[in-house]
């Protein structure tokens, strides 16, 4: 069975943070993807499968996104948009536990009104059976590795191709979008646009000012330096879902981090000490996750926790929509008692 040629899906729907949408049905999004199972080098993962013929509404557009592969800074992404409650939950990816938000291109939505009926199936759509998950599927995996290794592949790992185009802070068009589309209100667009520009700047003082001139020791913004030296403590709560945990004070985490921000390898981001002191239940207990550079899985020796509705709002990293949800060392958290 022969895809059509990746770009051929259908017009702009130019949506906005609220809309409603319906996800095509099975045989329409495979029109619209290449043999590899892609539209504009995006892959359509089988995990996504599950929400064809579902309404489900627009939450953030997803016109840039942050690039944690090369680091290149944040990146263009064409007529993208992330859906409430789309998250991956990595079946068939060995079962990756990063929980990335799917990538939705507007050629696999269609925008409807929320009251009006759901499209019904019909006897040629259950005749037609599950063309396109034997295509998904074999896409998920790339070429071994040197060892033999696994390696898997899906959107995450694929976003340096489906967004190839660097996007500079000095682009106003996208702090444009970010109110336009609704990701963002004026006031957090300009204070992420502030945040950017400082840190701009302080990368430009390292480089060519003496450090006496250095505002915070030429830090990003969020301040955060590691002062454990090379070796980094640990500490074990056996933490579970559904416990009550604190996030612990910036100062504590920073005794536990060391010059590259790492505990035991597990890296603090600026964006994390935006929760210091805030409490939030148990989520789940991360022991893999994909590395999106190589597509290995990654087996952690000591299990991370993810908490319930934190993620990475992209303050400080010009209102990036991605929302990752961050892993939390255990040692940067403490029980606290139930409220009674």
């Amino acid at each position: 069975m022969t895809l059509q040629r990746a770009g051929m899906g259908s017009g702009t729907l130019d949506l906005r943070v609220g809309e409603t949408v319906e996800v095509l049905g099975e045989a329409e999004i495979m029109a619209t993807l290449d043999e590899r199972g892609e539209l504009d080098a995006l892959p359509f993962m089988p995990e996504m499968l599950a929400f064809c013929g579902r309404r489900l509404t627009v939450h953030k557009v997803a016109h840039k996104l942050c690039d944690t592969i090369s680091g290149s800074g944040m990146r263009r992404m064409e007529r993208a948009v992330h859906l409430t409650g789309a998250r991956c939950d990595g079946q068939a990816h060995g079962g990756c536990q990063t929980a990335c938000q799917f990538y939705w291109k507007e050629s696999w939505l269609k925008r409807v009104d929320p009251d009006s009926p759901l499209t019904p199936v019909t006897e040629h759509d259950l005749a037609a059976g599950r063309p396109l998950l034997p295509i998904l599927q074999a896409a998920t995996r790339k070429e071994p590795g040197p060892g033999g290794e696994e390696r898997f592949s899906c959107q995450a790992t694929e976003l340096l191709r489906a967004a190839p185009t660097c996007l500079p802070l000095k682009d106003v068009g996208q702090y444009v979008a970010d109110v336009r589309t609704g990701n963002v209100g004026v006031p957090w667009m300009l204070r992420s646009f502030l945040v950017g520009l400082f840190n701009r700047f302080q990368q430009a003082s390292r480089r060519v000012l003496p450090r006496w001139l250095w505002i915070r020791g030429g830090l990003r913004w969020g301040f955060v330096r590691g002062k454990a030296g090379p070796t980094t403590p640990t500490r074990t709560l056996d933490l579970r879902p559904g416990e009550l945990v604190r996030v612990r004070s910036k100062e504590e985490i920073l005794q536990t981090l060391n010059d590259d921000l790492l505990n035991r390898g597990m890296g603090f981001e600026e964006e994390m000490s935006r929760y210091c002191g805030h409490v939030a239940r148990v989520s789940a207990r991360v022991e893999r996750c994909l590395d999106e550079k190589t597509g290995r899985m990654l087996h952690m020796k000591n299990p991370c926790i993810v908490l319930d509705g934190v993620i990475c709002a992209g303050a400080y990293n010009v209102s990036c929509p991605r929302e990752f949800v961050p892993f939390w060392r255990e040692i940067w958290l403490e029980r606290v008692e139930e409220p009674s």
